[in-house]
């Protein structure tokens, strides 16, 4: 059963609009297929009332309303009455497991609080709502009040409740205890279908679910993303997976949507998921070392059973200082680009040097950087001219100075000077070297052109592509780099390296 819709919706911050409410239900019914979703709290707002109607309305309409259920109270019939209201069949009705909580929150007895409890179910009957109850805080229950706990359960077991459902309120269970009260619970009742609603305060959400399922558990709860009050609930997406890898069950839930329900859900809370988050997260089908590569391309050595294919998703090969040749090769078959073994040096040496810079490198950078190390010069013609060092200010108010020294077929030069940006200060100072120095000019610069790669990033690399006019010729040079400045230097140095080649 998910919960995102009412229990995910205590995250801080987190308020789903109805027309959000209706997509996320609608996804998790069609297309991810999770057998019972849990959408609201009664009597929470006028804004609640018609998200459940909306929700409602589409579960009557494809035959799914029994899967629709709304929190209740013990009010004297009201919630009973706004769920029956907005259309819902399933009332999960909120009862207190535990002796503190019905003392002290209540200031009722176990038996008082059961003869209430009854009323409600039998009107919730009445109105022809199916009823399951929430035994809240019942894990400190099991811990401190054991007594209590089958007191409610003696006192409700025959009233045509459906369902029990056991929360670790307060996330404070380990494995082991679930196992425990799980396997106490079904040897006094066990013919009972039993819920239990993990919380991951001490991180064991899912292992406390794998545990009841273990112990018996026939339902849990759920959340996508694992959102919900403090630290949370337990991610369906882990849940499904554990569920059928680790111990063979079968559900009914479509793997290959799970990441779409993430994202979908990402965006209308605002709760970003971790790139780590197992299964859902945006590396955690990414190899980042490069011999993971190359094992996986020579037998699949770095694969297990959670294949992205199975979720929608592709593995994909980091580029960046870590990567290795294995992984620019992988990078460049899926391109489908085939280059010599010097070739793919030289892009790995490129690759390597951005990634010290911690330059983020993307699948759709790296055509361009093929073409940035491999387009303009040969190998023994590169180099005649070498940037050996430069330094570029800027301060409000103040022109911009460019302090370089650079290498002229062996030979070391240096040059200061001012410009209107931090690149024209650059290009004055080495315009003063030729002039000065070689009693040379250097070509016209045409057009300056600076753009991010397809579906690069902002805080990647950009393209700098500078047009030039050398007499009657005209040319063009381009570089790469995470620095735009640094870029033009980078493609005015290819400039510099043509002009000496063709001296």
């Amino acid at each position: 059963m998910d919960s995102t819709l009412r229990d995910g919706e205590q995250t801080s911050g987190v308020s789903f609009v109805p027309h959000e409410k209706l997509m996320v239900a609608r996804m998790l019914l069609r297309d991810v297929n999770v057998d019972r979703i849990e959408v609201a709290s009664a009597r929470v707002s006028d804004g609640e009332k018609t998200a459940v109607a909306m929700i409602c309305r589409y579960a009557q309409m494809t035959d799914a309303i029994g899967r629709v259920e709304v929190l209740g109270f013990v009010d004297g019939g009201r919630s009973v009455d706004w769920i029956a209201d907005c259309g819902g069949k399933v009332i999960n009705l909120l009862s207190k497991g535990s002796l503190k909580h019905c003392m002290q929150q209540l200031g009722k007895t176990a038996a008082e609080h059961i003869l209430d409890i009854r009323r409600e179910v039998d009107y919730a009957h009445s109105k022809g709502l199916e009823v399951n109850l929430y035994l809240e805080d019942w894990s400190n229950g099991m811990k401190d009040s054991p007594d209590y706990v089958f007191q409610m359960m003696e006192g409700l077991k025959d009233c045509g409740i459906r369902r029990f459902m056991l929360p670790d309120t307060l996330g404070v269970l380990n494995p082991m205890q679930v196992m425990e009260f799980f396997r106490t619970m079904l040897e006094c009742y066990p013919e009972t279908h039993f819920d239990f609603h993990a919380h991951n305060d001490y991180d064991l959400a899912v292992a406390n679910s794998l545990a009841a399922v273990v112990s018996g558990a026939a339902g849990l709860h759920v959340t996508v993303n694992g959102l919900g009050e403090r630290c949370g609930n337990a991610p369906l997406s882990s849940v499904q997976v554990i569920m059928r890898d680790q111990l063979g069950v079968k559900t009914s839930i479509c793997e290959d949507r799970l990441n779409e329900i993430s994202r979908l859900v990402e965006s209308y809370s605002g709760i970003s998921v971790a790139p780590n988050q197992p299964i859902v997260g945006e590396n955690v089908f990414t190899q980042v070392a490069g011999v993971h590569a190359d094992g996986d391309n020579k037998d699949r050595l770095y694969c297990n059973d959670l294949t992205p294919e199975r979720f929608g998703r592709k593995r994909e090969y980091a580029l960046g200082k870590a990567s290795g040749k294995a992984n620019i090769e992988m990078n460049l078959q899926e391109l489908g680009l085939e280059l010599e073994p010097e070739q793919v040096r030289q892009i790995t040496k490129r690759i390597t040097e951005l990634g010290d810079r911690k330059a983020v490198v993307t699948q759709e950078d790296l055509p361009f950087i093929v073409s940035d190390v491999l387009k303009h010069t040969a190998p023994e013609e590169a180099d005649k001219v070498k940037l050996l060092g430069y330094m570029v200010s800027l301060a409000y108010g103040i022109k911009p100075l460019a302090s370089l020294k650079v290498s002229i077929n062996g030979e070391e030069f240096t040059g200061e000077a001012t410009g209107d940006g931090q690149y024209d200060a650059f290009v004055k100072a080495l315009r003063r070297i030729y002039r000065d120095k070689l009693g040379r000019s250097l070509p016209d610069l045409l057009n300056y052109a600076v753009t991010i790669p397809p579906g690069g990033r902002t805080d990647a690399l950009v393209q700098t592509v500078i047009t030039w006019q050398d007499e009657n010729r005209i040319f063009r040079t381009r570089a790469l780099d995470a620095d735009q400045t640094q870029a033009a230097i980078n493609a005015t140095i290819k400039m510099l390296n043509q002009i000496e080649n063709s001296r």
